[in-house]
């Protein structure tokens, strides 16, 4: 098989392990990016009397970089550059799951909250899983379940940010307390959707209306997400966070999330009530 012939048929594999058949590369440059700022954050979280540590995420912060170049310089994937990707995901993978044990037995502490590192470490494993092709032969059950990984993970940056506000911010913590109480009943309900459509269901209106609600409330969410990013560029903001960029990476993260429900939306025609 020819070089471009093999980089067409490697496409067509990871595309096939989401809904919406999302551009592998787009997926791969987007992802890839997050990682490396998972590494920063992570430095930044660590106490200044681990150095072993901080270092050890520098080292995952420089490769994902080192691997951001090459995937934003590269018109198509080929099979060493994704390799070289999930060994750097699976190695990343274990250093986070490394600090959780350390934080969970007391042996690490400072500000890097568990749930937290949990929450980037799902994100990493559910990249690896795009990587390792991983598809879903009822596309119903894979849109509901995707809608459900996101939603959480929305309902989890809502609780960082809470916790990272000042108490004086009341009116900013009024709104994200609000609207976690409203993610928390979407993640709810995205999971007992999930679990109904294992019947295989021929129509599933509710299914449509649920999504084009969630397209709503996370358009809400990503532009609670933009102005709070923007207030802290400006020194508006009376806050523990620890670089601007979190915000902005966790409004990136919204920002996908919206383009794959614009393309779930697509493709939920299919199970609308006649």
């Amino acid at each position: 098989m020819s070089e471009h012939k093999e980089a067409e048929a490697l496409e067509a594999g990871l595309l096939s392990s989401f809904p919406g058949g999302r551009e592998a590369m787009a997926e791969v440059r987007f992802w890839v990016r997050i990682l490396k700022e998972h590494s920063l954050f992570i430095s930044l979280s660590l106490p200044c009397s681990r150095q072993d540590l901080i270092a050890e995420a520098q080292r995952f912060y420089n490769l994902f970089q080192g691997l951001q170049d090459r995937v934003e310089c590269t018109a198509r994937l080929d099979q060493r550059l994704i390799d070289e990707i999930r060994h750097a995901v699976e190695a990343l993978i274990a250093f986070k799951r490394s600090l959780m044990r350390m934080l969970v037995t007391c042996e690490l502490r400072g500000p890097l909250y568990p749930l937290l590192l949990d929450h980037i470490t799902r994100e990493a494993i559910h990249f690896l899983d795009f990587l390792n092709r991983r598809p879903c032969s009822d596309t119903l059950v894979a849109i509901l379940s995707e809608q459900a990984f996101f939603l959480r993970i929305m309902k989890e940056h809502i609780e960082f940010i809470i916790s990272l506000l000042d108490p004086s911010e009341r009116e900013l913590l009024t709104q994200a307390q609000a609207s976690r109480e409203v993610f928390s009943d979407l993640l709810e309900t995205a999971r007992d959707l999930k679990s109904m459509a294992e019947s295989r269901p021929e129509s599933f209106g509710t299914v449509v209306r649920f999504t084009e609600t969630v397209i709503q409330r996370v358009t809400e969410l990503r532009n609670f997400k933009a102005t709070a990013h923007e207030l802290a560029v400006l020194c508006r903001l009376l806050s523990a966070i620890p670089d601007p960029l979190l915000l902005d990476h966790v409004r990136r993260e919204a920002d996908k999330f919206l383009q794959e429900l614009k393309d779930m939306r697509a493709m939920l025609k299919r199970w609308e009530s006649c």
